[in-house]
C-alpha cells in the first residue's frame, strides 16, 4: 500500500519506541528502486526511512 503525506498511519516496528502509535506521514521520499520510505511525525518525536509495509492506515475518528 502506498500513503501520502498529511495520511495518518500506525507504525509496527518492535524495535521502535512509537510501535502500535498513530502518527502523520511528513515526507515521503522515493529510492533509488522506485520503493517509497517515510517519515512519520508523533506527538513525542519522529521516525524517518520507514517502509510502507511496517504501516497501516489509522482508523478515522468519529
Amino acid at each position: 500500500m502506498e500513503f501520502e503525506e498529511d495520511d495518518t498511519v500506525v507504525l509496527h516496528d518492535k524495535h521502535s519506541e512509537f510501535d502500535g502509535q498513530a502518527g502523520t506521514i511528513t515526507q515521503v521520499v522515493e529510492t533509488m528502486f522506485g520503493d517509497a520510505t517515510y517519515t512519520i511525525s508523533f506527538e513525542d518525536g519522529q521516525e524517518v526511512g520507514i517502509a510502507a509495509d511496517q504501516l497501516e492506515p489509522a482508523e478515522a475518528e468519529e
